[in-house]
């Protein structure tokens, strides 16, 4: 008999909606990939500074996670992680990318860096925001001989 459950995290079901969703999005989006990729600051002894995770999918590039560790906060690195994320999603043929950010965290350092907001979810979580932003990635040149 077919039953519903509720659980805490589940590693077999997360893996299963991924692989069907991701082969779902990628027919209805004419085949495209979706793909991932990460940038990593390391500091000498190797401890992690800062890092990003992000995607690209087709044309489009997202950024999930950027973070920074505290004692290493305005010595540029979050500018950087992202240059180099939107360089990557460049390379990969993305002409936008975008990310979301709650009020409370960085939305003053994604329009410095030149994303556009295009939208606003009031109370996510109470009594903030969730802010999208957008920004378009130049044209990769085209490859001479």
């Amino acid at each position: 008999m077919t039953s519903l459950h509720i659980n805490g995290p589940d590693a077999e079901l997360e893996d299963r909606l991924d692989e069907e969703l991701t082969a779902f999005n990628s027919r209805a989006a004419g085949g495209h990939e979706r793909g991932g990729f990460t940038v990593r600051v390391n500091a000498p002894d190797a401890t992690i500074v800062g890092g990003l995770t992000a995607w690209t999918w087709g044309d489009c590039a997202g950024i999930e996670l950027l973070w920074v560790d505290g004692a290493h906060r305005q010595e540029g690195w979050g500018g950087r992680l992202l240059a180099a994320a939107e360089a990557e999603a460049g390379r990969r043929g993305c002409r936008t990318i975008t990310v979301s950010t709650y009020s409370f965290q960085a939305p003053a350092f994604y329009v410095a860096h030149g994303y556009r907001e295009t939208a606003r979810i009031p109370g996510i979580p109470s009594p903030h925001e969730d802010i999208y932003f957008i920004k378009p990635l130049p044209a990769e040149p085209a490859a001479t001989e």
